[in-house]
C-alpha cells in the first residue's frame, strides 16, 4: 500500500501562484510514477502533470508554461508550483502514484482561483 497526503491549497486570485505538496509512505520502492490531477464536479479526473522516478515529465496542454512539478526522491514528495492560475483551475488536486499494480489517490486538496 502508498499513502499519500497533499498539503498547500487554497483561494487565490486570478494570476497569483500556489505550491501543492504530496508527501508519500508505504511501499514507496513500488511506485515509478508520480502526479497530480484534478477534478470538478460533474467532470472526470484529468491528468494535470506526472513526473517519473528519472525526472522526466509530462504535462496537460493547458498548464504548459504555467505549472512545474518536482519530486524529491529522497523525500518521497513531489510538489506541483502554480503560477498564472486561472478560474479555470479551480479544481480538487490528488496526488497520485502509480505502481504496476494499480494506481493510489491522495484525498484532495481544494484550490479555488477568483476572478
Amino acid at each position: 500500500q502508498v499513502q499519500l497526503v497533499e498539503s498547500g491549497g487554497g483561494l487565490v486570485q486570478a494570476g497569483g501562484s500556489l505550491r501543492l505538496s504530496c508527501a508519500a509512505s508505504g511501499r514507496i520502492l513500488s511506485v515509478n510514477v508520480m502526479g497530480w490531477y484534478r477534478q470538478t464536479p460533474g467532470k472526470q479526473r484529468e491528468l494535470v502533470a506526472v513526473i517519473l522516478s528519472s525526472g522526466t515529465t509530462n504535462y496537460a496542454d493547458s498548464v504548459k508554461g504555467r505549472f512545474t512539478i518536482s519530486r524529491d526522491n529522497a523525500k518521497n514528495t513531489v510538489d506541483l508550483q502554480m503560477n498564472s492560475l486561472k478560474p479555470e483551475d479551480t479544481a480538487v488536486y490528488y496526488c497520485n502514484a502509480k505502481t504496476l499494480a494499480r494506481d493510489y489517490y491522495g484525498k484532495g486538496t481544494q484550490v479555488t482561483v477568483s476572478s
